[in-house]
């Protein structure tokens, strides 16, 4: 096996890898009831940018249709986690408001 078939190998490897690594934290995200907080908005952005930044570097620059897929869903993976992220910190703060003004009606 050539050097170049072992990276192409490797480089398929980890990235079906990492395509798959996204369910379990948006399952993690989603289950979550506190807000989602130890979900870090800078962090996972910088993985958009960086992946949305090579998808576009791979067709643009070297016409790689393979590198622009996988970099594109590596993209609307990490969308996905800050969106269902968003959302559960939206429910968990209006859940909270409400809390305090519920107990005021009762009593």
């Amino acid at each position: 096996m050539s050097l170049p078939d072992i990276t192409l190998a490797l480089f398929s490897l980890f990235n079906i890898l990492r395509l798959g690594s996204y369910l379990p934290q948006i399952i993690r995200v989603a289950a979550e009831d506190e807000g989602a907080k130890a979900i870090s908005y800078s962090t996972w952005c910088i993985w958009i940018g960086a992946n949305a930044s090579t998808a576009i570097y791979a067709l643009v620059h070297v016409a790689d249709a393979a590198l622009f897929c996988v970099s594109a869903f590596n993209t609307l993976g990490c969308a996905a986690v800050v969106a269902l992220t968003a959302l559960k910190r939206r429910q968990f703060r209006q859940s909270h408001h409400h809390v305090p003004s519920l107990a005021r009606a009762r009593s």
